[in-house]
């Protein structure tokens, strides 16, 4: 993020710490899911976009995604701190995958088709992983079709419910710089 003003990056750890405080918790329901009904494990993923998807949508600067993925991934490690890696892997990765549509474009457009496209691709990419590290040999094959509905479906509602954020608190001037 060349010349990347100071207002920009307490922005990125206010909504990156706002957004750990949700996906910290997450984690847990995660586990639960996972040992009572795996299929639904993917709920969970959608958790860790929102404070990409809220920081993206309300700054549109390159690399406020990654960054803000970055803080709520510490954040959330310090409610796990044996998934510190998992966390913060999972913040990067997802502000990464997030930004990705938009690097495409140059950071020259910001419809909002391309923030549920990279959502619901970017579930799709993160269950296939867990499809084959979890052994797609041990369940029949309608939970895995219920499991990847799961992974896709998750992070677009989160997109949309971190649109709607970003949205607010663009009306109430927050994201407005001084002149």
């Amino acid at each position: 993020m060349p010349r990347t003003s100071t207002r920009i990056l307490l922005s990125c750890a206010a909504i990156g710490v706002g957004g750990g405080l949700v996906a910290g918790p997450a984690g847990y329901l995660a586990l639960l899911f996972s040992a009572f009904g795996p299929m639904l494990y993917g709920l969970t993923i959608g958790a860790h976009f929102l404070p990409s998807v809220v920081a993206f949508a309300l700054l549109r600067r390159p690399g406020t995604a990654v960054l803000t993925g970055f803080i709520a991934g510490l954040v959330g490690a310090a409610f796990a701190p044996q998934w510190f890696w998992r966390y913060v892997a999972t913040g990067l990765l997802v502000g990464a995958l997030l930004e990705l549509p938009f690097l495409l474009t140059r950071y020259r457009r910001w419809d909002a088709w391309l923030f549920y496209v990279s959502g619901a691709v970017a579930g799709a990419l993160l269950g296939l992983a867990v499809f084959f590290a979890m052994g797609a040999e041990h369940y029949a094959w309608w939970a895995w079709v219920v499991a990847l509905l799961c992974w896709v479906v998750s992070p677009p509602f989160f997109v949309w419910i971190g649109r709607l954020i970003a949205k607010a608190l663009e009306r109430t001037g927050v994201a407005r710089a001084r002149a």
